[in-house]
């Protein structure tokens, strides 16, 4: 059973303070390997038999396609951005995860909100101000947070799909070239994110393992969060 906490004021219309759902959230910097845990995770779940449903970032109906064509522009500003996002979130949150939750469903998040404030502050978007549009979200069961360094995260996105503009925070001008933005801008990323490791009690995971691992050290955890 998922307790309905949120971090904030909410309006929703909610028939009990308990769902029999389960919210779990992979979180991390951009190229760490969050999708391929979740699909991995996703597959061992239903092969126990459990009712799973996936969500992320930019895949809500009212809102993923439209940030994906203005990200293309490269033109978003700082607020613009963290608004199209928060909107994303709460149309996926009122009409995938509560509804999921609700009819019993484990509800993956290929990152949250925490990701999203993040990349708000490293680009001096108000604290205080973005945290409380995402004060109607609920609090997790579990946050799994893949942990990294930009050290070791570079030579995994390059063998990957390698520098952009978006995830190297060329918006804010941080280098000359991608690869300096990229290391200047995902540092600072991952150190807001080990922030909030700390600040909200995520389960930390050494994400510099192969795949493989990193799914053992997310599956020893699991047991505690599925009783």
């Amino acid at each position: 059973m998922t307790k309905l906490d949120f971090y904030g004021l909410h309006s929703y219309k909610l028939d009990s303070d308990t769902y029999p759902g389960k919210l779990i959230v992979i979180e991390g910097t951009d190229g760490v390997g969050r999708t391929t845990q979740a699909v991995m995770l996703r597959s061992y779940l239903e092969s126990q038999g459990y009712a799973v449903v996936d969500t992320g970032a930019a895949r809500s109906e009212l809102a993923g396609k439209g940030i994906k064509r203005a990200k293309e522009g490269h033109t978003l500003g700082a607020i613009t951005l963290s608004l199209f996002y928060t909107t994303d979130f709460a149309d996926r949150f009122e009409k995938q995860i509560l509804p999921a939750l609700k009819a019993g469903f484990i509800v993956l998040n290929d990152r949250y909100i925490y990701s999203l404030i993040a990349r708000a502050a490293v680009r001096g978007v108000d604290q205080s101000w973005i945290k409380e549009i995402y004060g109607t979200a609920l609090k997790p069961d579990v946050v799994f947070y893949l942990k990294i360094s930009t050290k070791d995260l570079i030579p995994r996105v390059l063998g990957a799909k390698g520098f952009n503009h978006w995830e190297s925070g060329m918006d804010l001008r941080l280098g000359n070239d991608l690869y300096e933005s990229f290391v200047n801008y995902q540092t600072k990323l991952i150190e807001k994110l080990d922030d909030m490791s700390r600040e909200y009690g995520f389960v930390e995971i050494d994400a510099t393992k192969e795949p493989q691992d990193v799914f053992l050290d997310i599956k020893s955890k699991l047991n505690e969060i599925l009783v």
